[in-house]
């Protein structure tokens, strides 16, 4: 094995390391920070993770994560199908926003945009109806997904950049700019 070979394992390791270790820090929290809200059960902890996820590791970490997450919450019990538009979308435009620009802001914006309008649509149009009967409100279901993200997406910006100031993150950011892992 040549030495960019190694290194190339080393990273995937160490990436590996930490989603596992995000993903089961929102298994572990799922039982105490989600919660009913208007016509969803909600969890802003899965989308700070989203973005944590999509600025430290990128955007396939982050869709993969924020899918394995729905799956352990609804196995817990503490999610519902809705979990699934409602962290994946959000997570791949946090994704591909930070991947394009570096910056986390776009990346937590990036997290409500998705969730709030195409995960509440995916949600209302596909989830929903299979399991309510009935295709719910669009306005009462976006309103769920748009406060669950923005207290998860606005909590990520702050632990971001204050992590950022204190320059502990450039030693864990594989993405940068140009995408690249």
């Amino acid at each position: 094995m040549n030495q960019n070979q190694s290194l190339h394992r080393d990273q995937m390791v160490r990436k590996t390391s930490y989603a596992i270790v995000l993903i089961a820090l929102g298994a572990a929290l799922s039982p105490f920070t989600s919660f009913p809200l208007g016509i969803a059960r909600v969890n802003p902890t899965q989308h700070f993770l989203n973005v944590l996820l999509s600025t430290l590791l990128g955007l396939r970490w982050s869709a993969g994560g924020a899918t394995l997450m729905a799956l352990i919450r609804n196995l817990l019990g503490t999610g519902t199908l809705l979990a699934f538009p409602g962290g994946i979308f959000g997570a791949l435009l946090s994704g591909l926003l930070y991947r394009l620009t570096g910056r986390y802001v776009l990346a937590a914006l990036g997290e409500v945009i998705g969730t709030s309008i195409a995960g509440t649509l995916v949600s209302a149009l596909w989830v929903a109806p299979s399991f309510l009967g009935k295709t719910p409100g669009l306005l009462a279901l976006g309103a769920s997904f748009f406060a669950s993200s923005l207290l998860g997406a606005l909590t990520a910006f702050i632990v971001l950049g204050t992590l950022s100031r204190a320059s502990l993150l450039p030693h864990l950011n594989w993405t940068g700019r140009d995408g690249s892992h």
